[in-house]
């Protein structure tokens, strides 16, 4: 069974730092990509940063030079370095594994809270 075990959520002042963990437990297939996304209150579930196995990063528009995706192989881990943080990265951030030919295995995470207020 694919677990995703998502930690580092909470509450942070604007301009503070974050940094999220994703923990992949019980794959059977190649991972071939890593990823966060986001879903804010009213909002649709958008894409934060994704990292490939060969560690090509993508990050969406509004997150380019404050947050960094990394990842650890070898535990089958993925980090979101957040820092700056505003008033609208609110939201529950949720992992997600893709992998398997033509990406068929798809596995997101339960979601974790970050709120950023003052």
């Amino acid at each position: 069974q694919v677990q995703l075990v998502e930690s580092g959520g909470g509450l942070v002042q604007p301009g503070g730092s974050l940094r999220l963990s994703c923990a992949a437990s019980g794959t059977f297939f190649n991972i071939n990509a890593m990823g966060w996304y986001r879903q804010a209150p009213g909002k649709q579930r958008e894409l934060v940063a994704a990292i490939t196995s060969g560690d090509v990063t993508n990050y969406a528009d509004s997150v380019k030079g404050r947050f960094t995706i990394s990842r650890d192989s070898g535990k089958n881990t993925v980090y979101l370095q957040m820092n700056s943080l505003k008033p609208e990265d609110t939201a529950v951030y949720y992992c997600n594994v893709r992998g398997g030919w033509l990406n068929k295995y798809d596995y997101w995470g339960q979601g974790t809270q970050v709120t950023v207020s003052s």
